[in-house]
């Protein structure tokens, strides 16, 4: 029966990577145009939601979003959620309207036909170059000043530990946060860690939770605030995830 199982898992896992590239192939011809300038990037982020539903949807999965406050259209906001699988990007971009821009580690640019417009759509960080962070704040200031909100996985990459709840935050969403003087808005994905982890061999179909907490104020906060700002994001997000294991 094991066999059989993980043979399904297979194909399965292999049909949502499929999921992934086909609708970018097809697409390429505009993605390609809406990528080509940053004031095009709003036309683009409808066409990633599109796609992010087509992989979701396309793979068994269905979302089910609860909001714990409307989320302003006209404001710019930091995103910030636990991260426990490849899911979560295509999750992030179902349950935000807003358009938003993902600062995310360089090494997934190296995926297949994905890779090639997360390059030219993503603010991309070398974290052990401080260089590439410099040029992460820049970048994220320019996109900003547009209108475009950020969005950052605060753990820094999914936890090796699967057991692990919730990792340890780093700095950068909040600093860049108080920087700009734009809210904190905390999400907490509940399922995608249990429907599509790292573990090849792992997952199914099914329901996929997330929640939209209200959002968090910046201003008149500064650099001194950065770790209360961080570990009040933190237990949010911790306390809903222990919340929902312990129902």
């Amino acid at each position: 029966m094991s066999i059989l199982k993980n043979i399904l898992i297979l194909f399965w896992r292999i049909w949502f990577y499929i999921l992934m590239g086909i609708p970018i192939i097809i697409m390429f011809p505009i993605l390609l145009v809406f990528t080509s300038r940053e004031q095009w990037y709003p036309q683009f982020f409808v066409v990633a939601r599109f796609w992010a539903k087509i992989v979701l949807y396309g793979s068994g999965f269905y979302p089910k979003v609860t909001k714990e406050a409307k989320i302003d259209r006209t404001k710019s906001y930091m995103f910030v959620a636990n991260h426990t699988s490849m899911t979560d990007i295509m999750f992030m971009l179902y349950c935000v309207k807003n358009p938003f821009v993902f600062v995310g580690k360089k090494e997934l640019a190296k995926i297949p036909i994905f890779g090639f417009f997360y390059k030219r759509t993503c603010i991309l960080v070398d974290r052990n170059s401080q260089r590439s962070r410099k040029e992460v704040f820049d970048r994220a200031q320019a996109r900003l000043k547009n209108g475009t909100s950020i969005c950052i996985f605060p753990e820094g990459g999914v936890p090796e530990d699967e057991s692990l709840l919730l990792d340890d935050f780093k700095d950068g969403a909040f600093r860049l946060a108080i920087d700009h003087q734009i809210p904190i808005l905390p999400l907490t994905f509940f399922d995608n860690k249990k429907r599509f982890s790292y573990t090849f061999f792992s997952g199914s179909p099914g329901i996929m939770r997330g929640y939209v907490h209200a959002e968090i104020p910046t201003i008149g906060m500064t650099h001194a605030n950065k770790k209360e700002l961080k570990d009040k994001t933190k237990a949010i997000i911790l306390e809903a995830l222990e919340t929902d294991l312990n129902k």
